[in-house]
């Protein structure tokens, strides 16, 4: 009875037209490239922003940050930073919360950055954590929260984006 069935189905492909043949290679197969993960950080290179390597094992952004901030503490040869006298004590991220059974749309977040510092942290400082940041693309809005030593209020500033330029000058 299969010998009977197997011959049917070969006499019905072949009534149709269709001969078989063997797989045959015509390209490569689609692949996705993506890019490797930024390791960089933003200092300043004549007062202006500069995209320099950074010394880290993840390209997450609160390595990138640590870097940024750990830099502020060490020689720069011709780059500096705005950052010195300025700690980072933590970041908090919206996408940490628990997911949620939804829609799955492109995910961005808002980024609360809290800083430690007596000084007043000008434009450029708030560029170099806010560009370094953006690097990743899932991060849409940036917060800064600076606490002072002394008594001082708790400063807190959103809605930050990384400029194109920055002048030196604040």
């Amino acid at each position: 009875m299969r010998r009977t069935l197997a011959g049917a189905l070969l006499l019905l492909t072949a009534a149709c037209g269709i001969a078989p043949t063997d797989v045959v290679d015509r390209a490569r197969a689609p692949v996705v490239d993506i890019p490797p993960p930024s390791k960089t950080i933003y200092l300043l290179k004549d007062g202006e922003l500069s995209l320099e390597p950074a010394d880290v094992q993840s390209d997450s952004v609160s390595s990138l940050l640590n870097a940024l901030f750990a830099a502020s503490t060490k020689p720069l040869g011709d780059l500096d930073t705005a950052l010195r006298g300025f700690t980072l004590e933590r970041i908090e991220d919206s996408l940490n919360p628990v997911p949620r059974d939804e829609v799955r749309l492109p995910r961005t977040s808002t980024l609360t950055i809290y800083i430690r510092g007596d000084g007043t942290l000008t434009r450029v400082g708030k560029a170099q954590i806010v560009c370094t940041a953006q690097q990743d693309p899932s991060v849409e809005d940036i917060r800064i929260v600076q606490t002072y030593g002394d008594r001082r209020p708790t400063r807190r500033e959103g809605g930050l984006q990384c400029p194109e330029q920055v002048s030196p000058r604040g």
